[in-house]
């Protein structure tokens, strides 16, 4: 476990893409598949909860999307690029292998040559895994603020993963099953402010955090580029659900065990959103209420490392999350690997 006292949660901000895209509307694409295989018309959004998710305008890459919502936040804060002390690049999407990433979002967000950079790749977990980083250093007195920003870009895998179903003739019922999960992602992009505070002071605060590593199932999801301009991601979704809850169930154990952080004394929920059927086995076996829950799954589908804290964000914005009430990011990322942070906002 980790506890901090000086790490403010200051300020969000984030973009979605302009382009809404229905289940309905793959499903109809995907209709010379479904006629052979016999498939039922709806199946994508009764089997994963999503209605819709959001897709960028063709060339959109990483960095555009995470520069969109830095801008956000720095506009929201009033914050001046220049006092940013250390910018951290979250996403499964990346725009090359080198340099960083994060390279082109400082350059974009004017930030200062004395501000320190770096990616961090960890799957779906990334942002919250930056926002540890990001905490330890802030704690640690290294700096006194940063910036964890996500942009994440589905377009290609989803529009890969159609075109390769549609193309292979020997797909069953069965061997289309790993090429699910694909549908069902989405876009968006996400920015955090973190800065250091002193303790007793007010405001939104990372105060707790616990992690467990379940890699024996690393090879349950696989993705990354498959040929030119083509990516594809093959998941085993039964046994990657099955296993990231249990997974969860560990961690839950541990950051629960944390004097004031039983489920009964956290009044919400934002988690990495992959499923429907995948929240209520976790709110299950972890036995806390789905009433908790915030979600945003229906209109956004799985958003990979923006999920957890762009749901946040929204139920800051909507006044959901409230002063004087505590909060958990349940984060579960192929890997397996599994982070919950306690979030708590002081009156």
């Amino acid at each position: 476990m980790i506890h901090y006292d000086h790490v403010c949660l200051d300020t969000f901000g984030y973009e979605l893409p302009p382009r809404v895209v229905s289940s309905e509307e793959i499903e109809k694409r995907l209709s010379p598949l479904y006629e052979r295989l016999r498939l039922p018309a709806g199946r994508l959004e009764l089997m994963s909860g999503i209605r819709e998710r959001r897709l960028w305008s063709d060339r959109t890459r990483p960095s555009d999307a995470a520069t969109l919502a830095g801008k956000k936040v720095l506009a929201n804060g009033g914050i001046s690029p220049e006092n940013i002390e250390c910018l951290i690049f979250t996403s499964v999407s990346r725009d090359m292998m080198e340099p960083a990433t994060a390279s082109f979002v400082h350059n974009r967000l004017g930030l200062s040559s004395s501000c320190l950079l770096f990616d961090i790749s960890n799957a779906c977990l990334g942002f919250l895994d930056g926002m540890v980083m990001l905490a330890n250093m802030i704690e640690l007195g290294q700096v006194k603020n940063g910036l964890v920003v996500s942009g994440e870009t589905a377009e290609q895998l989803l529009e890969s993963t159609i075109l390769s179903l549609l193309a292979d003739p020997d797909l069953t019922r069965k061997s289309i099953k790993p090429a699910f999960a694909s549908l069902t992602i989405g876009s968006g992009s996400m920015g955090l402010y973190m800065k250091r505070v002193t303790k007793g002071e007010r405001g939104l605060r990372l105060v707790h955090g616990s992690w467990r590593a379940n890699t024996a199932h690393s090879d349950l999801c696989h993705g990354g580029q498959s040929g030119p301009g083509t990516t594809l991601m093959a998941t085993d979704s039964e046994e990657l659900l099955y296993r990231g809850v249990e997974t969860a169930l560990l961690t839950w154990e541990a950051f629960s065990g944390k004097e004031g952080w039983s489920g009964e004394m956290i009044h919400h929920f934002f988690c990495h959103q992959v499923g429907s059927a995948h929240a209520r086995l976790l709110f299950e076996k972890l036995d806390l209420d789905e009433k908790k829950n915030f979600e945003t799954l229906a209109d956004l589908g799985n958003v990979g490392s923006v999920s957890a804290p762009i749901t946040m964000a929204m139920a800051l914005e909507q006044r959901i999350f409230k002063p004087g009430e505590r909060a958990a990011l349940l984060g579960i990322g192929s890997g397996i690997n599994c982070m919950m942070l306690g979030v708590e906002w002081t009156e």
